[in-house]
């Protein structure tokens, strides 16, 4: 009996120990909610954060005191809680989770009368165990949240597109799949009914890690591998290039280029280029060619991994020739380059944010074989196909292009996806020319290098927009029949569906007035264009209501800072305030593009959503901060954006020299690190192209490890 008593003794010390730690951590939480919603109603927010802030501090006194109101008034603030998130958002299963997950969990031991027994009463359930069963409800809340997001879904035709043949390439020759940029396989081994049987056949290292040389770069691994008859061609975030037995796994050849350590503020390469001669070659009639971190271009036997030494100088080409004198790393390839007419049209990254007079991002065309110059497109000297005169070089400060690009052999034209001119975030500087091909989509002729055609994404562009995936082309079908078209994706989530004879619109296009406050001396354009003939993935406008955290307190801190920032929906032009940029300039699309189903006209979206913080600092704040010179990327002083989240250099800003403003571009992420909007963050989802209709969405994540920059 003596036993008895002293373990319910045990018992109830341990429940009001559990009752007053509680009762402190709801305090904690109150005052935090309670100062933060103030703030927060003072910026014109929700009163729900400072009204349930009072709340809990009240049932932290109530319960401290011993009163049996303190859970009942627990349980009145679930409740508004509930009717406040269905206010809000209503049944979507991410916004709920965001709202009521956490509060749910004090209410499981305050209001669950079978779990509060089982925890006073170890003799039914042990502490241990009652609070694992308190922790498995809050994880199958959250597992339902997550697997109850809807999707859309429609029934997708199956027409084939005329002249398809399935099955009828087994090769991937180009980063797109072939010129066209289309990513489709056109294989039937694999089926709905067999996938689910694919196994792991062998794996390939490449060894190529992280250095000592990359700690201010940004260092990823982005290739897309070609097969070429059996064998896989890769290259690394090194530039190293590697050949692979496609059945076997086993390394054919490796080549190094010893790029320059520390050159570059990017270590990335999306891929190489794959070419075979059409008349007879003496050396290297199938070559790979590969851009180098460091600026150069190499062309190497596709047999053996040896350089062409028939190609440019002893098989490579320095592509910052004629460029200008820059500090390393201004002015580099990432990504392959496209092979079209025995040519090789190649452009580059230009390193964002540094200042007036960049690198010029002229577009040049070598001879596939001999390695020689073809042409170049100079926007500043169109009528200059060749090189400059000696002492003279290519244009500085005109928009370049760092994506990969398409060609139409049977057109005779290359598709060029163009950045804007450096700096991002302030543009009066710009020349007419800047100003006119910024942003845009420009058709070159391949055998002479003139502009055909261009289409503009954005005008005036000063959010760091540059045009950042290949385009696809296509087939597209229109009442009239089927157009030789092509598909642009833009970092604003557009879908620009063009002609790709003339570049005239065959979905419709509409200017649609934007925000005009710009920060003086610079100006915005008073419209911009918009897809709307295609669905666009950029959403409505941000709201409070949409900003989400893990908790109740990073949801806070996400709205307050939404309200203190600068946003009057997309296009908002950026401040010294600090401006919501969404889309973001890690953009909607990015380098990866969209995919195309050629046989059944469907369009495949890869899509991430995140918005940036833009902050313009007024030249004299940013002379202070040491952001008055250019930076040179061999100290690695200042690293432009990089991965945003990681790069020192991104947090220190982005000098823009020769500007009123330095400033600073970082995602809007909580203070635990993930986007400040509701999920999902990453999106995968086919678009029908003949009714220009979403079939189906589906979500990817955790979206929040895919937030990265876009440059390079």
């Amino acid at each position: 009996m003596s036993e008895g008593v002293a373990v319910s003794t045990a018992r109830c010390g341990f429940t009001a120990a559990a009752h007053g730690c509680l009762a402190v951590l709801l305090g904690l939480s109150g005052a935090v909610l309670a100062l933060g919603g103030l703030r927060l109603v003072g910026l014109g927010g929700s009163a729900y954060y400072l009204g349930s802030g009072v709340t809990l501090l009240v049932t932290c006194v109530l319960l401290l005191s011993g009163s049996r109101f303190g859970p009942r008034l627990y349980g009145l603030f679930l409740l508004a809680t509930l009717g406040w998130s269905l206010y809000e958002v209503g049944t979507e299963p991410w916004g709920l989770l965001a709202r009521l997950g956490a509060p749910l969990v004090p209410g499981v031991w305050f209001l669950g009368p079978s779990l509060r027994r089982a925890a006073t009463y170890a003799g039914r359930m042990p502490r241990r165990k009652a609070i694992g069963v308190t922790a498995a409800l809050a994880a199958v809340t959250s597992l339902l949240a997550y697997f109850a997001t809807p999707l859309l879904r429609e029934d997708a035709q199956s027409n084939s597109s005329p002249g398809f043949v399935p099955g009828t390439s087994s090769a991937w020759s180009a980063f797109g799949g072939t010129e066209r940029g289309t990513r489709y396989a056109d294989l039937v081994q694999i089926t709905p009914e067999n996938v689910h049987r694919l196994r792991l056949v062998w794996t390939y290292r490449t060894g190529d890690l992280p250095e000592a040389a990359d700690a201010q770069s940004a260092w990823t691994f982005e290739a897309t591998p070609l097969k070429i008859g059996g064998t896989v061609y890769l290259c690394t975030a090194h530039s190293v290039v590697h050949a692979v037995d496609a059945e076997t796994g086993q390394r054919r050849w490796m080549f190094d280029p010893h790029a320059k350590p520390g050159w570059a503020p990017l270590r990335a390469c999306r891929g190489v280029a794959f070419y075979r001669a059409r008349q007879p070659v003496a050396q290297c009639p199938e070559r790979i060619l590969a851009p180098v971190a460091d600026g150069r271009l190499v062309a190497l036997d596709a047999q053996t991994g040896k350089l062409c030494a028939n190609f440019g100088h002893g098989g490579e080409i320095d592509l910052l020739e004629d460029l200008g004198r820059y500090p390393p790393g201004y002015a580099f390839p990432t990504s392959p380059p496209a092979v079209v007419d025995d040519k090789i049209v190649v452009g580059g990254y230009v390193m964002d944010g540094t200042g007036i007079g960049a690198p010029s991002g002229v577009i040049r065309a070598f001879d596939a074989v001999s390695g020689q110059l073809a042409w170049a497109w100079d926007m500043g000297q169109p009528e200059r196909i060749g090189r400059p005169s000696h002492g003279e070089h290519y244009t500085s400060g005109t928009p370049n292009a760092w994506p990969p690009f398409s060609a139409d052999e049977q057109l005779g034209l290359v598709y060029v996806p163009l950045g804007n001119a450096t700096p991002d975030f302030y543009a009066r500087h710009r020349s007419a020319v800047a100003e006119r091909y910024g942003s845009s989509l420009v058709a070159l002729d391949v055998k002479t290098g003139r502009a055909r055609w261009h289409f503009q994404v954005d005008h005036h562009d000063l959010w760091d927009h540059d045009l950042p995936s290949q385009p696809s082309l296509v087939e597209f079908p229109t009442a009239a029949g089927r157009v030789p078209a092509l598909i642009q994706p833009t970092k604003r989530g557009e879908l620009f569906v063009l002609d790709r004879r003339t570049g005239e619109p065959l979905t419709q296009v509409t200017q649609k007035p934007v925000p005009r406050d710009a920060a003086p001396p610079d100006y915005t354009s008073p419209t911009q264009p918009f897809s709307v003939g295609m669905p666009s993935y950029s959403g409505a406008d941000l709201t409070e209501s949409r900003m989400w955290g893990m908790t109740p307190l990073d949801q806070l801190w996400c709205r307050v800072r939404f309200k203190e920032l600068h946003y009057e929906g997309q296009f908002t032009p950026p401040s010294v305030r600090g401006t919501l940029v969404y889309p973001g300039s890690a953009g909607i699309f990015s380098w990866g593009g969209v995919a195309i189903d050629e046989e059944r006209d469907i369009l495949i979206a890869n899509t991430v959503h995140s918005p940036f913080i833009v902050t313009l600092i007024p030249r004299k704040n940013a002379d202070a901060m040491g952001l008055s010179t250019l930076p040179n990327t061999e100290s690695a002083s200042v690293n432009t954006r990089g991965t945003a989240e990681r790069a020192a250099g991104a947090r220190a800003g982005l000098p823009q020299v020769g500007t009123p403003y330095a400033a600073t571009a970082l995602p809007f992420l909580s203070p635990l690190g993930v986007p400040c909007i509701n999920p999902p963050w990453g999106q995968l989802s086919a678009i029908d192209l003949k009714t220009q209709r979403v079939l189906w969405r589906n979500r990817l994540g955790p979206a929040w490890t895919t937030v990265h920059s876009d440059g390079a």
